[in-house]
């Protein structure tokens, strides 16, 4: 079947158009750079005839408040304004655990404006919330770093590589529409302070972690419950660990 992955460019989509390709499928792996824009419209349309379905794992180029949300409203309305319009059947949207839990996070509440506009569409559709990617630990590192302290709360992650990811979302992509959220972690719950600390030892990173629970992240407080999934999570394959030991992973 074709599908179009949005953000086809980014990590999540070159992998998962990878995946989707060698399954047989006819993928489109549209971006701004190929001609697709999700904010202007341009490119939405051809993109979309013939489509099946539709993979939305863009991300905004900005995570300031207000930029991100009228990003993601933007984008949202635009594309499934097209999709209804060529005739889509199942629109898949990668979004993230704990949006609905986090109100204090601009980002969130931005991914919880396009969940609520993909449930409002009247598209089938699938919402598929995965955990922080093993991927992102050096961009949380450097969020928290002065001079050569890193400071984290111990609070619970339940971190996921970008290949099961990939994996996760092209399974959903060929699958039923569930109309509704599933949600998809690693197989380990790990505290955010260890988990950055193993990260800088196995980069040899002199940088040190520093435990306080009061320490935000990205600007929000967290609790064991703020960023872990519930019981009937899909969970991934790779540990932090192997990760870790993949060179060519870790250096993205």
């Amino acid at each position: 079947m074709k599908i179009v992955i949005i953000g086809g460019s980014g990590l999540i989509g070159t992998k998962l158009a990878s995946t989707l390709s060698q399954r047989g499928h006819e993928v489109v792996a549209a971006s701004p750079a190929s001609g697709v824009n999700t904010i202007t419209g341009e490119g939405l349309a051809e993109a979309l005839t013939g489509a099946h379905v539709v993979v939305d794992v863009a991300n905004s180029p900005s995570f300031e408040d207000r930029a991100v949300l009228e990003f993601f409203q933007t984008s949202g309305r635009n594309l499934l304004a097209a999709e209804a319009a060529t005739g889509v059947k199942h629109h898949v949207a990668l979004s993230v655990v704990g949006t609905d839990r986090l109100p204090d996070s601009g980002y969130l509440r931005a991914k919880m404006a396009q969940e609520s506009l993909i449930k409002a569409s009247g598209m089938p559709f699938t919402i598929v919330r995965s955990t922080q990617f093993f991927e992102f630990v050096n961009a949380v590192a450097q969020s928290a770093t002065v001079g050569q302290t890193v400071r984290l709360s111990p609070a619970l992650l339940q971190p996921i590589g970008s290949d099961d990811v990939a994996a996760a979302m092209a399974d959903v992509a060929v699958g039923t529409p569930v109309n509704g959220t599933i949600e998809i972690a690693g197989p380990e719950r790990i505290p955010l302070d260890k988990l950055v600390g193993r990260f800088l030892t196995a980069t040899r990173d002199p940088r040190k972690v520093v435990t306080d629970a009061q320490a935000r992240y990205f600007g929000i407080a967290l609790n064991d419950q703020s960023l872990t999934p519930g019981n009937n999570a899909r969970l991934g394959r790779t540990r932090f660990e192997d990760w870790l030991g993949n060179k060519s992973a870790r250096h993205g």
